[in-house]
């Protein structure tokens, strides 16, 4: 038995997707088309592949940092979050974003600000980034009255919501749980753009930087800040002007699984591991600028 395809086949050299009675017909571009978009982009000189850094502002960084919680969400408060938020601010401060802290936000609070920052102008600005710091499970954040799904706050910021920052990097910095499992580790062997395209998808110029994988618990010190984001403004303030952002996260990434492990008296939550989660679709190099 073979898939069907609506709209086109394997056989016609044609495009499909993985969805059940979707016609295609007519979505996609003639042959001589492609071949002409084709010779477009060959055409391009490779410092197109990287985003425009020099706009007259890099942009804004917009940091959420919940700490206490109300006693109705059974969420306890979150000592050291207040370490990553200097942290953070630091960073990104000497990277030369405008940066901005708001503490102990409800839910309705934190979409009225990114609502607000949203439907500004970020026309002369390189980039936007957002630090969630907070409680969490898989797909949603926690104001300090509730939680709500983390896609209602992203999605204010899509090329088809937030216009004069399409094309442009987005940056999410989410440490939040994301579920409740442990990782106990395991032992291993060894130690502007228009550029001749009219349209992007609507979901293009994203990164979730995430610090955990989906479904686990993260991790957080009392007096040093959470793994992940202590890690991170670590790795930006050496090489933050240097290596490209997947360079960075993938430092990052490498210093949290390895260099960490939970001390916890609780039974069953000493040794735990931790390993941070990126999820891109950026569509070109970023590198901030130096």
């Amino acid at each position: 038995m073979t898939d069907k395809d609506n709209g086109s086949t394997d056989a016609d050299g044609g495009d499909s997707v993985d969805a059940k009675g979707f016609s295609l017909k007519g979505l996609f571009r003639s042959d001589k088309e492609s071949v002409q978009a084709k010779e477009v982009k060959d055409k391009r000189p490779p410092d197109l592949y990287r985003y425009r850094m020099d706009y007259p502002k890099l942009g804004k960084c917009i940091i959420i940092n919940n700490k206490n919680f109300n006693r109705n969400t059974g969420m306890r408060d979150r000592a050291g979050t207040d370490v990553d938020a200097a942290n953070m601010v630091k960073v990104f401060k000497e990277l030369g974003f405008s940066t901005s802290v708001q503490t102990n936000r409800t839910i309705s609070q934190m979409t009225e600000i990114l609502i607000k920052a949203s439907k500004e102008d970020h026309s002369q600005s390189a980039m936007f980034v957002c630090v969630l710091l907070s409680h969490g499970d898989e797909g949603v954040i926690y104001g300090t009255d509730g939680c709500l799904e983390l896609k209602e706050l992203t999605r204010l910021f899509r090329g088809n919501q937030c216009k004069s920052l399409a094309g442009k990097p987005k940056l999410f910095f989410i440490q939040a749980c994301r579920g409740t499992e442990l990782d106990p580790g395991i032992e291993t062997d060894s130690s502007a753009d228009s550029e001749g395209i009219n349209r992007i998808p609507v979901e293009a110029d994203f990164l979730y930087a995430y610090s955990t994988a989906p479904g686990y618990y993260s991790w957080r010190n009392a007096t040093y800040g959470s793994w992940f984001i202590s890690t991170l403004c670590e790795i930006m303030e050496k090489h933050g002007r240097e290596m490209e952002i997947m360079q960075i996260m993938t430092r990052v990434n490498h210093k949290v699984a390895l260099e960490f492990q939970s001390s916890c008296s609780l039974p069953g939550f000493k040794a735990m591991k931790q390993i941070p989660c990126i999820m891109s679709t950026l569509t070109k190099e970023l590198y901030f600028p130096k």
